[in-house]
């Protein structure tokens, strides 16, 4: 039987492939902030990825039943919207903390377990490769470092015989997407600078989360990306065409694309 982490375990996706791997005969360690009682092969193992002394603790559990992980999956991550001039200093570093610095950890800590034809699968976003939008930008800045982040340890770990691979995911129908509306709404609500144009933002992002995935057919594109002997380093899935449009076009046109649209 062969050992994963899965990181972000209780959330939409990481729940759906907890499931998915479990079904499959895989004994997972399912770390999340709040966990649920076990069953079959799954462990639930409490942990805050942002903490260090956590994650330590989550390692040394998983130590105790195996000295060889197959694969650290990470879903870990909180969804943030605001003004780069609005934002709360807590709130930057919460989210920096989470969704990157937590990854960094976990797989640093957890690398002892690895060996060679081991696998680190990064849940990062569509908007990581692309420039940032307005608002999201904070959010978008985070999943677009973890994603060079995980390229760069690619290049490093290909070297031990352990591969690194980033999935690119769009709207997915999680809890995420309420929250996702939550902090669109709260930034509306609160944002002094950006009233009007929060709002016909907030009207642009409802039409792109209508185009979301279930849970379960992300979780069935980590497993494709598990079972590949020699997986890519990208992998999207749902990727909204009206954003990969505006990506391809010169920078002085996106910002008059977005004035366009939001002023």
């Amino acid at each position: 039987m062969k050992d994963i982490i899965v990181t972000g375990a209780y959330g939409g996706m990481g729940r759906a492939t907890v499931k998915a791997l479990s079904d499959m005969g895989y004994r997972v360690f399912a770390l999340d902030k709040s966990v649920e009682e076990g069953y079959g092969n799954v462990i639930p193992v409490e942990t805050d990825i942002a903490r260090e002394e956590e994650i330590n603790r989550a390692v040394g559990i998983v130590s105790s039943y195996t000295n060889t992980v197959h694969a650290i999956i990470h879903f870990a991550g909180i969804y943030m919207l605001d003004s780069l001039v609005e934002i709360d200093t807590s709130d930057f570093d919460k989210i920096f903390d989470v969704n990157f610095r937590g990854v960094y950890l976990v797989n640093k800590l957890a690398f002892p377990l690895l060996k060679y034809g081991s696998r680190i699968i990064v849940t990062t976003s569509e908007l990581a490769p692309l420039d940032p939008l307005p608002f999201t930008s904070i959010y978008a800045v985070t999943k677009s470092a973890l994603d060079k982040y995980a390229f760069s340890l690619r290049m490093e770990l290909q070297l031990l015989g352990i591969s690194v691979s980033v999935l690119r995911a769009g709207a997915v129908n999680t809890g995420m997407l309420g929250v996702s509306t939550s902090a669109l709404e709260r930034f509306c609500n609160n944002t002094r600078l950006y009233s009007c144009n929060a709002k016909r933002f907030k009207a642009i992002v409802d039409r792109v989360e209508a185009r979301s995935i279930s849970s379960d057919k992300l979780a069935m594109k980590v497993v494709s990306v598990l079972k590949k002997k020699k997986p890519s380093f990208s992998y999207s899935i749902n990727r909204n065409p009206l954003l990969l449009l505006l990506n391809l076009l010169p920078c002085r046109i996106q910002f008059f694309v977005i004035r366009l649209v939001l002023k």
